[in-house]
Order: C-alpha cells, then sequence, then structure tokens
C-alpha cells in the first residue's frame, strides 16, 4: 500500500497541484521573472517567450491556430481510408470558406502576396491532422505554387482563380516510380507537334509513371505534369505542363490512366495514386513558361542559357515544400513534448524514497534524459526555422532574390529539414515510449502523428540525398575547383560564421586544445559554458571535416568521369556527416543569436541553460570525433557528459514553462493524458489512502511484520 502524495521538496507537488514550480511574479498565470541572486531559482516571463516563439508572423499563427482548434477540421481516429480520404477533402473546402489558403497569391486575384505568413499558418495545420495540411499542401503549397512561379500572368488569370477556390482540386506530377529525388532524370516525355501546336505527353515505360501523387487517386481534375521538353529534335530538359485528368463525371480523359496507391503507413486523408500517359495532348500555351518557352513553330527560348541553372532554377522555386515541412516538424515535436512532460510530471511510480509517498516520473534521472534534451532541440530547430522562413520570404517577396540568396535558401532548406524531420520522429517515438501503455492508445496521438510524419523524412527531398546537396555546396566554398567537378551543377554557398568570432584556423583548435589539456574539470566545465568555446568546438568539426573530404575528392578533377564518380561515392558518408554537423551548427547559432535579443532576466538564464543543453549535446552526441581529432581530452569529455546531467536536472522544475511557451492549448494537444485527468487519479489516490490510514483500518503491509 502506498500513498500518492507528493514529497513537500519535490517541485511536482506545485504541479500536480496545478500550480507553478517556480518562484515569481505571475504573467499569464505562470510564473515570471524575478531578480537573479544567490539561492533565487530563475524564472521565465512565459507569456512574453510564447509571443517570441511565435516569430514574425505571430497572427498568421494565431489565426491558423484558432482554425485548427475547430473540431471540424480535426482528424477523427479509426475511420476507414474512403471516409478519412472524404473527411479531409470536405475539410480543404471549409480552408477555402476561412480564407485560409490564399495568403501567398496575388492580391488582384485575392491573395495577399504575403509567402512567410502563407508558411507559417500552413505549418500550424499538422496539429489538426497531418493529412490536412499535406493534402492543403498538395493543392495550394504544390499544384497551385507550380502555377504561380512557373507559369507566366497568361497561367494566373486562366488557372489560379479555380485552383484557389478548390474548384479544380489538383495533382503535382513530379516524381516517377523509377526517379524520386534525380528529377533531371526523369522519363516523361513532351514532345512539340508544331503543326498542331500541342505537346504530346508520354510515359514511355513504367517506371516513367507518375507515382505517390496527391490528389491523383480520386480527387484531382488536373495536374502540373513534369516532363522532358523535346522540340525540334532537342531535348531541353525537364519543364512543366498543365494538363487536364479527369472529366466532369471523374473519369480518366483520353489517353490518361491511373491506378490507386492504397493503404500508406500514414498519411491515409490523402488520396494518393499514380498517372501514365499515352499521346496525351495539350495546347503549346500549358507550357508554364516562365523560364523556358517553344514559339508557334516550335523554336525553344529561356532567360536562362545554362540548361543545368535553369533547372535548378526552376526546381529552386518549390522550395517551400521543405520549408514547411521543417516547421511543420518542429510543431509536431512541440506537441509530443508538451503531452509528455505534462503527463511525466503528473503520473507516479515507485516509492523511491518513502514508503507512502510515490515519485513523479519526471523526478527520475533516466526520464528527464529522455525528455528534456529533446526540448531543447526543439527550441534550437524552433529559433533555426525562423531564421529558414525569414529568408524564404524575403526571396519570395522580392526583398532579397538574387541568385546568390535563392541558392542560399534552397541550401538553408537542404541543411534544416533532415534535422527538424528526424528530430520529430525521434521525439514522438521517445515520447509514446515514456508514456508507456498510456502512450500507445490511438487517443493521445503519439502513434498516429508519428505513422504520419515518418514520410516526412524521404519526400520533398530524401534527408540523405539533401545533406549530400548541403555537402557540395560546403566543398564548393571550401575550394572553386570543385564547381567544374562533374557532379552536377555545384552553387556556391557560405558557411556564415558570427560577426564577434574571435578564432578560426589554428586558433580554433588551440582554444579547443585549452579545453583538452589545461585546469581541474570544474575549470573545463566552465570554458565549455562559454558562449565562444561551444562556437569554436562545433565551427571547428563543421571545417575539419570538409577540409578532410576536400583533399580526399582533389584528385576527382583530373580523373575520368567514372573514377571522378568513385571516388565521390567512397566519400558520401563523410560528405553527408559534414553537412550534418554544419547544419547543427546552424542551429546553434540561431538559437545562439534569439538568446541576444532576450531581455527578461529569467527567462534569459534559463534559455541559456536550455541552449548550452543543446550545444554541449552536440558535442557529446560527437564524442568519438572530439576524441580522435584531439579536440578533447577523455576526462573533458566525461566532463560534458557529467555536466550535461547537472543541467538536465537543473531545467527540471523549468519544464513546464517551457512547453507552455509553445502556445498549444488543450484543443490542439487532444490526448486524455494531458489533460489533468492522470492528475485527478493521483489526487483520488492520495486521498483513499490518507483516509485509510486516519481511520485506523489500513492493513498491516506484511514486510513490516518480518522486521519484527
Amino acid at each position: 500500500m502506498v500513498d500518492t502524495v507528493a514529497s513537500s521538496t519535490s517541485a511536482a507537488s506545485a504541479v500536480a497541484a496545478g500550480t507553478s514550480a517556480s518562484a515569481g511574479k505571475k504573467t499569464g498565470g505562470r510564473a515570471s521573472a524575478a531578480p537573479i541572486g544567490a539561492g533565487v531559482e530563475p524564472t521565465i516571463d512565459v507569456e512574453w517567450l510564447g509571443r517570441y516563439l511565435l516569430g514574425t508572423w505571430a497572427e498568421a499563427r494565431l489565426d491558423a491556430r484558432r482554425v485548427t482548434a475547430r473540431p471540424e477540421l480535426q482528424r477523427v481516429e479509426g475511420q476507414s481510408l474512403a471516409e478519412h480520404r472524404q473527411t479531409v477533402f470536405e475539410q480543404l473546402h471549409y480552408l477555402v470558406r476561412e480564407g485560409a489558403v490564399n495568403k501567398a497569391f496575388p492580391t488582384r486575384l485575392g491573395g495577399q502576396d504575403d509567402h512567410g505568413g502563407n508558411i507559417a499558418g500552413f505549418e500550424e495545420l499538422v496539429t489538426a491532422d497531418p493529412s490536412l495540411q499535406i493534402k492543403s499542401g498538395v493543392q495550394w503549397g504544390l499544384f497551385g505554387a507550380a502555377v504561380l512561379h512557373l507559369g507566366t500572368e497568361y497561367h494566373h488569370d486562366t488557372f489560379l482563380p479555380a485552383i484557389m477556390s478548390l474548384e479544380v482540386p489538383g495533382a503535382f506530377a513530379m516524381t516517377e516510380t523509377g526517379h524520386g529525388s534525380d528529377v533531371a532524370a526523369i522519363g516523361t516525355t513532351a514532345t512539340y507537334d508544331p503543326d498542331a501546336q500541342q505537346f504530346v505527353i508520354n510515359t514511355p515505360f513504367r517506371g516513367a509513371w507518375k507515382d505517390y501523387l496527391g490528389n491523383a487517386a480520386v480527387h484531382g481534375t488536373a495536374a502540373v505534369v513534369f516532363a522532358k521538353l523535346i522540340t525540334r529534335g532537342v531535348n531541353h530538359g525537364v519543364h512543366a505542363f498543365y494538363v487536364p485528368l479527369r472529366d466532369v463525371d471523374g473519369g480518366f480523359l483520353p489517353g490518361i490512366g491511373g491506378e490507386d496507391d492504397g493503404l500508406k503507413g500514414g498519411l491515409n486523408g490523402i488520396d494518393n495514386g499514380r498517372l501514365h500517359f499515352s499521346d496525351v495532348r495539350v495546347a503549346r500555351t500549358n507550357l508554364l513558361n516562365r523560364y523556358g518557352d517553344v514559339s508557334e513553330e516550335g523554336e525553344y527560348s529561356s532567360p536562362i542559357a545554362s540548361p543545368g541553372r535553369r533547372f535548378f532554377t526552376m526546381i529552386g522555386t518549390l522550395v517551400q515544400g521543405r520549408v514547411s515541412l521543417d516547421g511543420a516538424s518542429t510543431a509536431a515535436a512541440k506537441v509530443a513534448l508538451k503531452i509528455a512532460l505534462t503527463y511525466a510530471t503528473q503520473r507516479r511510480q515507485f516509492t523511491a524514497g518513502s514508503d507512502t509517498n510515490e515519485e513523479v516520473l519526471l523526478d527520475y534521472q533516466k526520464h528527464q534524459s529522455r525528455l528534456i534534451p529533446k526540448l531543447a532541440t526543439t527550441y534550437a530547430a524552433s529559433f533555426a526555422h525562423e531564421v529558414l522562413l525569414t529568408k524564404f520570404d524575403a526571396v519570395f517577396s522580392g526583398k532579397n532574390d538574387t541568385d546568390l540568396d535563392r541558392q542560399d535558401l534552397e541550401t538553408l532548406a537542404a541543411a534544416l529539414k533532415p534535422l527538424s524531420t528526424w528530430h520529430a520522429l525521434d521525439t514522438l517515438q521517445e515520447a509514446r515510449e515514456a508514456c508507456g501503455g498510456a502512450g500507445f492508445l490511438a487517443e493521445n496521438r503519439f502513434t498516429s502523428l508519428r505513422a504520419d510524419l515518418d514520410v516526412y523524412a524521404t519526400f520533398e527531398g530524401d534527408n540523405h540525398v539533401l545533406l549530400q546537396l548541403v555537402a557540395k555546396r560546403l566543398l564548393t566554398d571550401y575550394s572553386k575547383k570543385f564547381a567544374k567537378a562533374d557532379v552536377g551543377v555545384l552553387a556556391r554557398y557560405a558557411v556564415e560564421q558570427a560577426a564577434d568570432r574571435t578564432v578560426n584556423g589554428m586558433g580554433l583548435r588551440r582554444i579547443a586544445q585549452t579545453v583538452t589539456d589545461h585546469g581541474s574539470t570544474a575549470r573545463s566545465v566552465g570554458q565549455l559554458r562559454s558562449e565562444k568555446v561551444q562556437r569554436a568546438l562545433l565551427t571547428d568539426r563543421v571545417e575539419t571535416m570538409v577540409a578532410e573530404v576536400a583533399t580526399r575528392l582533389r584528385p576527382a578533377n583530373k580523373a575520368s568521369k567514372k573514377k571522378a564518380a568513385d571516388l565521390f561515392n567512397q566519400n558520401q558518408n563523410a560528405m553527408i556527416e559534414a553537412a550534418r554537423a554544419h547544419a547543427e551548427l546552424l542551429q546553434w547559432e540561431a538559437f545562439t543569436d534569439a538568446l541576444a535579443k532576450v531581455e527578461d532576466t529569467g527567462t534569459k538564464t534559463v534559455l541559456t541553460w536550455v541552449r548550452d543543453l543543446f550545444g554541449l549535446g552536440l558535442i557529446e552526441k560527437h564524442a568519438a570525433w572530439y576524441l580522435i581529432h584531439g579536440r578533447l581530452s577523455p576526462k573533458r569529455a566525461q566532463a560534458v557528459s557529467d555536466y550535461i546531467e547537472r543541467l538536465t536536472a537543473r531545467l527540471r522544475p523549468h519544464v513546464l514553462d517551457l512547453v507552455e511557451a509553445f502556445g498549444y492549448g488543450p484543443e490542439h494537444l487532444r490526448a486524455p493524458i494531458a489533460s489533468g485527468a492522470e492528475a485527478e487519479r493521483q489526487n483520488e489516490a492520495r486521498e483513499y489512502y490518507r483516509e485509510l490510514r486516519a481511520s485506523g483500518n489500513a492493513p498491516v503491509d506484511e514486510k513490516s511484520m518480518k522486521k519484527k
């Protein structure tokens, strides 16, 4: 028999009672800042932090959250495949009525020309149902955006109104069964017939069928089809064409066929399917011709002379998919952590330090080490996403829209999307396990969210392929000679360092060696808390890894195409790891830059601990590299791990404030274990055992009798 009453010394006791675990003045019902002095626990201004996390497009996010809070837009667990698809399709119409889908489109057509706000709002749909988010992304973020960004005014006026209103649901027909990430190698062709002034579209073999396309199986009545444009016997590479698919009765038009992809591992509210084309004719004007056009006579022209650069420019206009997945994945991690950490501060198990009081799960060190570092990474991903979204808006609004800006945006998205999508999957799984059997119940969201987000790691660019793109650009920056290597078009991307960086090259290594070889463990921990030392260690790893790969690849410049390709393949793993290190550095830099703008003392103190946990966690994660390369001694590496444990415990009283600042209410979580029900059960049990002891009728424990 146990008593579930909390220990008076446990921070969780206040949580179970529904109050803050931190002392200080109140802001928005939570503990806020107090002057920091000896023995005074810092507190977070939750209201301010919540607003800060909303970022530049705060109102767009809040508007979207108000929409996703409505039950009619939320996922209904247990629906059949057909029911789920129909529900999500009806929800798209609801979004149209709410005016929630037109932010990125031209004002003259009823839009708002607000590209950043559009992505910010779109990302929030993941809390309602990832199927709704992705299906709306197919309609307006891919199908509609392709017409917007690859077409010209004629296409905007002709096709966009019906796309915006959902009168024409559409598919984005790029991926083929035989080619996903390698878009340049797709097999579908569009051959110009000058006599008819039409393009003839064909999928000449089974591997060229368009595959995995949202809206293709049931709802789509048109598609933007990517095909190799051929005119006068010359292949001018991949271009996009607006192609009608179905008649008013829902049947395929002549020459078009398709199949339903059927049940998937997740996102089953989307009707993914396959399409194939046999001598399908579309008007010459259906070529989305912003970057390449064909005259009536069949003469090809383009404002971009280089075929390679033209291709990457066209594909780059569609980068918003990667941007939005980065943000949506981070939002899903936030939801998972708020559910799991709320439950962990209420659920009790085992009488570790008392004969009567069970311990709150989050008071166990292992539980802290499972979830709190994930919380730190989520904050880093959130701040990094704001940097990415700001860059995206600057490019697409025209404020900063040079070739270099677009290349930087594409590489930044390619760097961050892999980290955030993998992190979301890891966080959802860890949160599920941390909640035990309750986490496995569909009602608590973890299992369905993880299933739905699983594909985020491979669509809009397989994560490893994206990191390889980042690596190639890092190599280009390291040595211009690689720009002409036969590995595709390598766009320039510079690794931007902070303005106050005081060390580089060998000086960077000397700082690392100082941490390695001098002073006590306590002193080395003090150095590791230093922003400059963390930056030095993280930056040194990126620069060293890039330099090592570049050195090994140098012979490729004078080798045959086959030998050069073999050499790149032999170093592919190292290239991808260098890119991952670079992306982690970008997240750390974004977090550090965000910290500089925090004025409240308590909030800044706690967020600095969170940043340090993230940064030192990266160093611990890659400890083998730092040890092998002599950047840390074994003793100092152990000091990193020891301090991470201290940081994690130090953050424990602040976790509810940190997840509260995410701004998601019960209507977004929709998880019974985060509703307060567990606290009610614990209070009921506590009262029962208290009354039983007070009555004198409590049975005697057999173990106590044996002690006598």
